[in-house]
Order: C-alpha cells, then structure tokens, then sequence
C-alpha cells in the first residue's frame, strides 16, 4: 500500500485559477517571444529562433515562480553555461552518443558550480549536441542567441505577468524592507532565527533547490500563526464582530468619507448598496492615498483644471466607490476566529466584513480581534 502511495501526485492540489494563470503566462510569454525576438522558423544567420528547452523554462517561470530553479540567475546564466559547454562539446567530440551524454553531464555539474541550477539547462546542452550543423553555423554565438536572448526575454515577461496576476517573481529576498517600507520583516516572519539559520535548515534537509530562504521564512511563519490560532477556541465571526455598523454609500463624497473617519476614529468604513447590500471597504489608507495623488496634480497644475471641468458637468467627481477596495477577504457569522486570524495577520487589511446572502451584518476589526484573544488568553491562565 505504502508503495503504491509513493507512485501517486506528491503535488497538493492546485485550483484551477492558478493552473489557468501558469498555462495562460507560458502561452503569453512563448509568444510573445516569438512575434517580436525569436521566430518558430529555425535562423542559422542569426541563431534568432525557438528552441524546445524554452518550454521546460517557461513552466519553472510562469508555473513555480517561487522555486530557487526559476530564478533569473538559475535560468539566464544556467541556460547560458549549459549552451556554452554543449556547443563545446559538439564541436570536440565526434561520437553523437558520447557527445549528448557528456554535454549534458558536464552542464549539470558546470551549473552547479555557478550556482545556477536549472533543469532545462539540460534540454539547452542536449540540444547544442544534437545539432551539429547549426553549431557549424553558430558556434558560441548559439549561446547568445537564441538562448540567452530568449531566455532574459522569458524572465523579463514572468516578471512583469508576476506582478499584474499578483505574484512574486523575482523572489522576495530575505532581507528586503517590509511591505510598509520600513526594515521590519512583516509580523508573520518575526521569527528569531537569521538567514543563515534558515540556510542552514535547507541544506540539512537537502532543499535549498526546492525553496528559498524568504518563502522558508514565510512558510514557517504562517504555520506557527495557523498553530496559535488553534488556541482561540471556538470563537467565530458572531462572537466578536461589531454589529452596530456604520457605513457609506456609493456616492459618498470623500469629504464626508473623511469626516466619518474623523469624528468616529474609525480606520475602515463599509460601503453599501441598497437593503446592505455590500460593495466594498474603505480604508484609511485608500483616502490618505488618494489625497496624496490630488496634492500631486495641484502641485503640477492639472487639479484646477479638473475642477473646473467638474464645474462645468463635464466630470462627477471621486465618490466612495471610486476607491473602495472590493477584493478583500470576507466571513459569515459562522467563520471561526482561528481562519480570521491569518488575514489580518500581515496588515493588509484592518477589518474583516462579515456578510449574510450578500449583506453585511457585521464587521471583525483588528480591534475586536485582539480583545477576544485577550480575553482567550485570561481565562486560559
């Protein structure tokens, strides 16, 4: 039984939201190079055509982007090196069979060196030693182009499809300021251990291909935080969310918006539809942010003009839910404190809507959580 476990996916289940995103991002990225760099059509002036090892590349950067094997180094210098000793080999050795299998070996373990393992830096040496008769054209500017060309330019896509679809790639490293821009490490990566402890773990379990030291640090964090909040009890959303809300429409101005934050010293405000009807949250961070990005057109002279356009009826001006954000997480009565936890965790939110078929019926601030876990921990001592 064991055994036949071990042949199964060691994969956890991935939705289909992001399988869709990594497939669409190959798709985007191979054509991308395609239309505009690299043609289907072989070229051996130039060496400017695709190779096959661009696939496997294009799955580590679009599908795993976390992984250390997708990183820019590992995939530019890996694909690079592994040409550059394939294209050696093909043009010493004569035996077809000895040549593949030395160009591929003597790339792993050049790779490995430079720090620069990539898996499809293989499929790059195997391809150089399989065709001679475009290294003899080529030589060593095969490892110019086409593949260091075409790989920067795959790097250069993931990263900025990365970003649109709400990922990180490069990876985040270890020491990078936080995400309020400050040297702080964010709350759930306080963990007291430096990066050459968390270093230190990797290379003692033999992953420091698998992960890098960031998402180790990431990971651990949040598992640590999913254990403590398995000290909450059972605690739900109905238990501890405020119920006597106050709200804004739609159309609210931002005047007003910054008069409720004002008078009820509020740092979230729920936006509403008719009966309740839930349309988003704004915090006070969307209002600080827009202000901002007015004193910046004043500064520049476009804000008068805009409200003298507005005057005119020709522009409505910035309601509620032009800045709402409507993405954030949600709970029902029932969602237990213990799943609150983790989102509010990092601060990228500073309350949590509590919502019934589409209405809201309550809010869990930061507020009200750490005063029920305060109260947790009181009657646990």
């Amino acid at each position: 039984m064991q055994i036949l476990r071990s042949l199964g996916p060691a994969v956890a289940h991935v939705s289909l939201r992001e399988s869709l995103r990594a497939g669409f991002g190959a798709l985007l990225g191979l054509g991308v190079t395609g239309l505009f760099l690299l043609s289907p059509q072989v070229n051996l002036s130039l060496g400017l055509y695709l190779v096959a090892p661009f696939g496997a590349t294009s799955v580590l950067l679009f599908a795993v982007p976390n992984s250390p094997l997708a990183q820019p180094w590992s995939a530019i210098v890996g694909n690079t090196v592994a040409a550059l000793v394939g294209v050696a080999t093909c043009l010493l050795i004569a035996d077809p069979a000895l040549r593949i299998a030395l160009a591929v070996g003597l790339a792993i373990t050049a790779t490995i060196l430079c720090r620069a393992v990539h898996p499809p830096a293989g499929a790059v040496a195997m391809t150089a030693a399989m065709s001679p008769d475009a290294i003899d054209h080529l030589g060593f500017w095969f490892a110019l182009t086409p593949i260091a060309a075409g790989t920067t330019a795959l790097v250069i896509l993931a990263a900025l499809y990365a970003k649109l679809t709400g990922r990180h790639y490069p990876f985040r490293q270890f020491d990078a300021p936080g995400q309020h821009g400050t040297e702080d490490r964010a709350p759930s990566e306080r963990l007291g251990l430096s990066e050459a402890e968390l270093s230190g773990l990797l290379e003692r379990y033999r992953q420091s291909f698998n992960l890098g030291v960031e998402d180790l640090a990431r990971l651990i964090g949040a598992a640590e935080m999913q254990a403590a909040s398995h000290h909450a009890g059972p605690l739900n959303a109905e238990d501890i969310m405020s119920r006597d809300l106050v709200t804004v429409g739609g159309g609210t101005s931002l005047a007003e918006v910054a008069e409720l934050f004002r008078r009820h010293r509020f740092t979230s405000l729920p936006v509403v539809g008719p009966e309740q009807r839930f349309l988003g949250v704004i915090f006070q961070i969307h209002l600080i942010t827009r202000a901002r990005e007015d004193a910046q057109r004043l500064e520049r002279g476009f804000l008068p003009a805009f409200r003298r356009l507005v005057d005119l009826g020709r522009e409505t001006p910035v309601t509620a839910s032009d800045i709402m954000n409507v993405a954030g997480p949600r709970a029902t009565r029932a969602s237990p404190v213990a799943a609150l936890l983790p989102m509010m965790a990092d601060g990228d939110v500073d309350a949590i809507p509590v919502l019934e078929r589409g209405r809201i019926v309550g809010i869990v601030t930061r507020t009200d959580m750490i005063a029920a876990l305060a109260r947790q921990a009181l009657r646990h001592r």
